[in-house]
């Protein structure tokens, strides 16, 4: 599913024109973004355990005997 999402300043203009050209496609849908601000909360101090948070990279490194060379 793609969603087109229309700013609510453009809806007036926008929404009826990008229905139209995308009413044949059925993997699009589109919306108008009513959200009035952020979720998060701003000014909000974090909880204990959200400053001992660490943030790993997933990926793993392949093995030394597997690492492509250039030769050189």
């Amino acid at each position: 599913m793609i969603y087109c999402v229309v700013p609510e300043a453009l809806a007036v203009e926008l929404y009826d024109k990008l229905t139209a050209y995308y009413a044949d496609d059925p993997n699009v849908t589109v919306i108008v973004d009513r959200r009035k601000g952020e979720r998060r909360a701003r000014g909000v101090e974090p909880p204990p355990e959200a400053e001992q948070r660490q943030v790993r990279d997933r990926r793993q490194r392949p093995p030394a005997d597997r690492v492509p060379h250039d030769g050189a």
